[in-house]
């Protein structure tokens, strides 16, 4: 007699399974979920006969992998898309973050993690690792909407508060209590954790810093950071402190705990040889950078050197759209164009990338990131009836190369279809955009951004 265990569970089925663990890619295969995990991955003719009273998912011609790891971006953009574009990074900042940040409050936090988190699952993202940039005024909690937001959409977080306190509208106290209210709430959540986010070395005064040490100790929390986007920043650090960011942060302390850093763009070989020494993960935001003209990664040397380095969209104001599938494609071309070889980086790389390295990068590879027996049943399945996907003769450049967003049939996060069929189930996303509009015009006000090309001023009731 089996057990009630393998009596009830769902077989997503796929022309091609790509596990991005040792079994690789497996043809003509199937996931066993069983509740929130995985409970086989094998051939669908051996999975189906051992389970015939499994429901059954997918198809005979789709494609099904891991949930991918967005390593990186700013839910705190949500609302203030495609604005600035004629700016690189540190005029951007001032000319666009830094007068939004005193404005954004809890409503704001929420909507526009629901709106940025909607095309998130669209395009197969199934944990996001987001830093909040903001300047609480203290009285009321800003990021707990950014979790309020992410467990109705199903979604996995890794939350931080990006803090700075160079800016004349941020003050340590109240950064301090946000992050604690952050964490708070990420430990009531059953999908997201909690990290200390340090926007970058410069953006914090020195006893900002020593506090985000203390608080990641006190938390035993990792960190989350923006660590040698462009040149500038490390020039910066030189000057004040006599060393690269890396190294400070090396000196200090910081990679004692377990480290995520955003970037990495303007890195040496010793920089490279400190984060590899410390396994500080690396996340990679190829769209942003190119935008931004920050510069482009050395992925493949980083990889080399044993780094895990994942694949992050960036913020919605950044990037702007919050699509994972044209970020993995544009690693591959980014890297491709900066070598001028097409081996530089392969669309099975990519995957792997998006995948299982980015769930290394954040300390979280032993949980998810790839399809095997045990793990956390996070799982996209690609329409292999869709135009785009008619004729599947690679698996991983089909996804790679050919998938969009309207290729993506089904996300699933912790055994839970949580998107299927273009539609998100967990909200009500008419209803969003249009509570995400007022929002939107009232934070463009109070920012002042009008004075940016292209904006025209719309009154508000407030």
């Amino acid at each position: 007699m089996t057990s009630s265990r393998e009596d009830r569970g769902t077989l997503i089925r796929g022309g091609h399974v790509l596990t991005s663990g040792p079994a690789g890619a497996i043809a003509d295969a199937a996931v066993r979920v069983v509740g929130d995990r995985i409970h086989a991955v094998g051939p669908w003719s051996e999975l189906r006969s051992r389970f015939p009273r499994d429901a059954i998912r997918g198809g005979e011609r789709d494609i099904v992998t891991p949930g991918f790891v967005n390593t990186h971006g700013h839910f705190s953009e949500g609302l203030i898309t495609g604005i600035a574009e004629r700016y690189t990074l540190w005029e951007w900042v001032d000319a666009l973050i830094a007068p939004v940040a005193p404005h954004l409050d809890q409503e704001m936090a929420y909507v526009g993690t629901l709106l940025a988190g909607a095309q998130m699952l669209r395009t197969g993202i199934t944990l996001a690792n987001d830093m909040f940039v903001c300047d609480p005024p203290g009285d009321r909690p800003v990021t707990t909407g950014v979790v309020r937001a992410l467990d109705e959409l199903g979604l996995r977080g890794v939350v931080s508060l990006g803090a700075g306190d160079r800016r004349p509208t941020a003050n340590l106290v109240t950064l301090v209590r946000e992050h604690e209210a952050l964490a708070e709430a990420a430990s009531a959540s059953q999908r997201c954790r909690f990290r200390v986010g340090v926007v970058s070395v410069g953006a914090q005064s020195p006893e900002l810093f020593a506090e985000s040490m203390r608080l990641a100790e006190r938390a035993t929390a990792g960190i989350h950071i923006h660590l040698q986007e462009i040149r500038e920043e490390v020039t910066q650090a030189r000057i004040e402190l006599g060393v690269s960011p890396i190294e400070h942060c090396a000196r200090t302390g910081m990679f004692e705990h377990p480290t995520i850093a955003a970037h990495c763009v303007w890195v040496d070989d010793q920089d490279q040889e400190l984060l590899a020494a410390h396994d500080v993960g690396v996340a990679h935001n190829p769209v942003s950078n190119m935008i931004l003209a920050s510069g482009i990664c050395p992925v493949p040397a980083l990889r080399r050197r044993g780094i895990a380095v994942g694949i992050g969209v960036d913020g919605p104001a950044s990037n702007d759209r919050q699509d994972m599938l044209e970020a993995i494609k544009t690693s591959v071309l980014l890297q491709r164009v900066r070598a001028l070889q097409a081996t530089a980086l392969s669309a099975a790389e990519a995957l792997t990338m998006a995948t299982v390295e980015g769930a290394r990068a954040l300390g979280l590879d032993a949980e998810l990131g790839s399809l095997e027996v045990g793990k956390a049943a996070d799982l996209v399945v690609f329409d292999g009836d869709s135009a785009a996907l008619a004729n599947i003769h690679d698996p991983y450049q089909a996804v790679v190369y050919c998938a969009g967003p309207r290729e993506v049939k089904e996300v699933m996060v912790a055994g839970q279809v949580v998107m299927d069929r273009g539609a998100v189930l967990g909200i009500d996303e008419a209803e969003t955009v249009a509570r995400s509009r007022p929002l939107a015009r009232r934070l463009v006000d109070r920012a002042g951004l009008h004075r940016l090309s292209g904006l025209v001023r719309t009154p508000t009731a407030d």
